[in-house]
């Protein structure tokens, strides 16, 4: 079995991408995996037929390769692949519609603000792209001079959510079950692109600095949101443990990233689960939505 990482893409996400696709490519090769690269740029459909895979381990981010486009190519070509199918895929892409299918089923969501033209209802807000992933335009606004500094033009394409106080935990999911919960304490205050992805910008805490009865909630919290979305593979729930110690969920990421300061390793380690073995255990779960189409390029 031929498989196949894909990374890269077209998203604003791809250098990240690249990085967690080098990873997990050496990963897998190392544990002795016919694994090739496969990085996609404006050819998608023909790179893909050139890699002659028969399976596809997904370290793509971003539009087009974490919210269900490249799983439909994957599904219509009969290729396995990790991770989320297409409709899980694109819901958790979608925050506003994620956030819809969170409180229908009982889970705690930030409050929205409603946003015009001219700025949110109220100061201060958490601003957001409503279909992008790792905090890519997130924006921590607290006047109308920080919102007009934003110059956005279409907020058709935006959210606004009332800020949350509390710690900010991430739960990764594997195979339906919750791995330890990472504190994260970015020094700006804010866990934004930058402090997500510049090593020393943010301290991590696993298990996190909370109750043990805490992170029992939180664990539960992330394998219901997972299970209510219809996600698989390795999910991360970023949530932020509010008043009372309830989880507010921030987001569900399909395709949490796998680079050096990634959650999902730091997570997993701390289970005992290593990196190569916690390569390995998203690829045994590589499957199609729609099995009916076969499988096999």
């Amino acid at each position: 079995m031929r498989v196949g990482v894909l990374m890269g893409g077209m998203s604003s996400e791809r250098d990240i991408s690249l990085r967690s696709g080098m990873a997990v490519l050496t990963s897998l090769q190392r544990s002795g995996v016919d694994a090739v690269a496969v990085e996609l740029d404006e050819n998608w459909l023909e790179t893909l037929l050139a890699s002659r895979m028969d399976q596809a381990f997904i370290a793509l981010h971003g539009t087009w390769g974490e919210d269900g486009c490249v799983q439909g190519i994957l599904e219509v070509m009969g290729i396995p692949y990790t991770g989320s199918g297409v409709t899980a895929s694109a819901l958790c892409m979608n925050k506003r519609l994620c956030k819809g299918v969170l409180s229908a089923h009982g889970l705690h969501t930030p409050v929205d603000i409603p946003l015009h033209r001219g700025g949110p209802l109220r100061y201060p807000v958490i601003v957001k792209p409503v279909a992008e992933g790792s905090s890519v335009g997130l924006h921590h606004v607290r006047s109308a001079a920080e919102w007009q500094a934003l110059a956005i033009d279409d907020v058709q394409g935006w959210m606004a959510e009332m800020p949350v106080q509390g710690p900010e935990v991430a739960v990764a999911v594997l195979d339906g079950e919750a791995l330890p919960p990472v504190e994260v304490a970015p020094h700006s205050g804010v866990y934004d692109f930058q402090s997500k992805y510049t090593p020393g910008s943010t301290d991590y805490f696993c298990p996190a600095r909370l109750p043990a009865e805490t992170i029992g909630h939180c664990m539960e919290v992330a394998e219901k949101a997972v299970a209510v979305t219809g996600c698989k593979g390795a999910p991360r729930v970023d949530m932020i443990i509010g008043d009372g110690g309830e989880p507010v969920i921030l987001e569900v990421n399909t395709i949490p990233g796998m680079t050096e300061t990634s959650l999902l390793p730091k997570s997993a380690a701390r289970a005992g689960i290593d990196f190569d073995r916690l390569c390995l255990q998203i690829l045994a779960q590589a499957s199609l939505e729609h099995s009916c189409l076969g499988g096999g390029s």
